[in-house]
């Protein structure tokens, strides 16, 4: 069994979305960031953490890609032409999506007011919809790499919830409808009910 050591609404979902795609049992023990009890585990005091046999895992990405590996499922195999190609859509979405809005959100609220920027979100929101287009045009369907799904499904799913709570616009009818069809899996709405269990 592993442990999942993060709290609601943040990137600790994505590995508890990935276990429950994976049929994998868990425990939740919940902790904020920065905390004593992360940062024992996680030099830089962020969530998620993975607990796997005494041994822990930090960063949601390399977590989702050590667990596809480990069990064989939602990843092509390493050293594949197939999974060079997973890697850099992982690597897309994560340093032209992700990094747009968590470099925007840090400056809305996170940062310290006399270190925030202000009229950076409108710049981000720009490059957003440019480097969403670039998305839609790689994207293969019914999965981002086509029939079937992998780690990058479970990365851009949550960025794309992400960037609707945080008001970046999605002009993209086809990954909308890509978004929609992503939560609604039974494996999504485990994961959605363990986080509501956590924020109660």
């Amino acid at each position: 069994m592993y442990t999942v050591i993060g709290s609601a609404q943040n990137r600790t979902f994505r590995v508890i979305w990935m276990l429950e795609e994976l049929g994998q049992a868990y425990d939740r023990i919940p902790a904020k960031q920065h905390s004593a009890e992360v940062r024992e585990h996680s030099p830089l005091g962020k969530l998620p953490v993975l607990l796997d046999n005494g041994e822990a895992i930090t960063d949601s990405a390399a977590i989702l890609t050590y667990l596809a590996d480990k069990h064989g499922k939602l990843t092509a195999p390493a050293g594949t032409i197939a999974r060079a190609h997973q890697d850099a859509l992982t690597f897309h979405v994560l340093d032209d999506l992700e990094s747009i809005i968590w470099v925007a959100t840090r400056h809305s609220f996170i940062l310290p007011e006399e270190q925030r920027v202000d009229g950076l979100k409108q710049s981000a929101k720009w490059e957003w919809a440019r480097n969403l287009k670039a998305v839609e045009a790689r994207f293969k369907g019914p999965f981002l790499m086509g029939d079937e799904m992998s780690v990058p499904d479970i990365l851009l799913t949550h960025v794309l919830n992400w960037a609707y709570s945080a008001k970046f616009p999605i002009e993209s009818e086809v990954l909308l409808a890509y978004s929609k069809r992503m939560r609604g899996r039974e494996a999504f709405q485990r994961a959605a009910a363990s986080e509501q269990a956590q924020a109660a």
